[in-house]
């Protein structure tokens, strides 16, 4: 399956307030996870960030991996290396996450195929600010 995403998912994740755990989110206002997430707080989802060193982001407490969550998320943002994505998204499953969203840019056919056999919702290659902005939201 190439790194397409489902337009109804990518609806139905952008529009259901959910709780989103932002991984590789830290204080790094530069860097584009950082806007994403104040984007997804807009829209009404609950942001964690998932970073090693557990910062508090928007003011929300951060913690250090998807294990270490105390209830597993609905989606787990990757915002990390295509190199290391699919060690992520094992995680996610692990942690029961609903779905995975790998960002622009982030791709691991065989980490999504993974994912998918697990029964998650799986959105590749694409930014939840575009997606959510070419849908009107925020």
């Amino acid at each position: 399956m190439s790194h397409t995403a489902d337009p109804d998912v990518v609806d139905r994740l952008l529009r259901t307030p959910a709780t989103w755990a932002v991984v590789g989110l830290s204080t790094n206002t530069a860097r584009a996870a950082y806007g994403v997430a104040a984007y997804l707080q807009r829209l009404g989802h609950t942001v964690v960030p998932v970073h090693p060193s557990a910062p508090t982001v928007h003011g929300v407490p951060g913690v250090r991996r998807l294990a270490d969550l105390p209830a597993p998320p609905d989606v787990v943002d990757i915002f990390v290396n295509s190199r290391i994505a699919g060690g992520v998204v094992d995680e996610a499953v692990a942690a029961g996450a609903g779905a995975v969203w790998l960002q622009l840019g982030v791709v691991d056919e065989a980490a999504a195929a993974r994912a998918r056999t697990a029964g998650l919702d799986v959105v590749m290659d694409r930014c939840p600010a575009i997606e959510g902005r070419l849908r009107g939201l925020g």
